[in-house]
């Protein structure tokens, strides 16, 4: 297994098994130097959104990496709008932004923005179908959602005319959000684990530091080991050259069914996810 080794999403595209976060990666020489180092590393999935303030950047790196286009896989996220009119819109924008004519994969960032509830159902139908067009147009290859759970996928599930590809959501050992997991796979949606490594909180797990002696290998390796071992896709997110390299270097070992039972018990050691419907944005 490599860094471009693929997942088969429910309309045929192949996404890689890893991709590049960049939340929280600030605008300008760290966004751009960042998306840089993983390309240079490797990594063909790098993933961004609205809501980052980013996109420019990465795009920057991006184009300036001379990769071709066909061998990369870009996703971007619609954040709080809630009509079909501004949702097109939203997609143009980032489209601009990032320097591209089309992203491989275009989620809506959040079910439950505060400005719509309680009508989430009707808002997200109303966006789904701005984001379907997109794919008719093929502004997208793939469309999906980010921070749903089974309450607020159903009802788009049952309305939509293309079913969401892809499930983003916040998944480590601290907090494997099994309800949801378990869902998407019943539906055959794939599921992205943003914060793999808890947002850095998964490094104070003293057990795991055990474990990675273990295998000599460092915490962020095994626990994305750990996390390829569950069917996941995760998206580990550095500002750092050498722990962008280091988080890649995964493919070399296994963990034991034990190791991998032991890290499943991890539950709550570095915090847990937001309820989409209670987020003050």
């Amino acid at each position: 297994m490599t860094l471009t080794d693929t997942y088969t999403l429910n309309n045929g595209i192949k996404i890689p098994k890893v991709g590049f976060g960049t939340w929280q990666s600030a605008s300008g020489e760290e966004a751009y130097n960042a998306v840089k180092a993983a390309l240079e590393a490797g990594y063909r999935h790098i993933d961004t959104a609205a809501a980052y303030k980013n996109e420019e950047s990465v795009g920057k790196a991006i184009a300036d990496s001379g990769i071709p286009r066909e061998e990369l896989f870009i996703t971007t996220k619609l954040w709080g709008v809630g009509t079909t009119e501004d949702a097109a819109k939203a997609l143009d924008e980032s489209l601009e932004k990032l320097g591209l004519d089309y992203v491989d994969l275009y989620l809506i960032h959040w079910p439950n923005p505060k400005a719509f509830r309680p009508d989430f159902e009707k808002r997200n139908l109303a966006v789904w179908k701005a984001m379907e067009a997109g794919l008719k147009a093929g502004k997208t290859r793939a469309i999906g959602v980010s921070n749903f759970h089974p309450r607020h996928l159903k009802p788009l599930l049952k309305f939509a005319e293309i079913k969401p590809a892809v499930n983003q959501i916040m998944v480590n050992p601290s907090d494997q959000q099994e309800e949801i997991v378990s869902f998407n796979v019943d539906n055959n949606i794939l599921t992205e684990a943003y914060s793999p490594l808890g947002t850095g909180k998964i490094f104070e797990v003293a057990e795991l530091a055990d474990l990675a002696n273990k295998y000599n290998k460092t915490i962020a390796q095994v626990v994305l080991r750990w996390s390829l071992h569950k069917g996941y896709l995760p998206l580990p997110k550095s500002v750092t050259p050498a722990r962008i390299k280091e988080n890649a270097e995964i493919f070399d070992f296994d963990l034991s069914i034990e190791d991998i039972a032991f890290i499943d018990s991890l539950h709550g050691k570095a915090g847990l996810a937001k309820n989409p419907d209670e987020v003050d944005f």
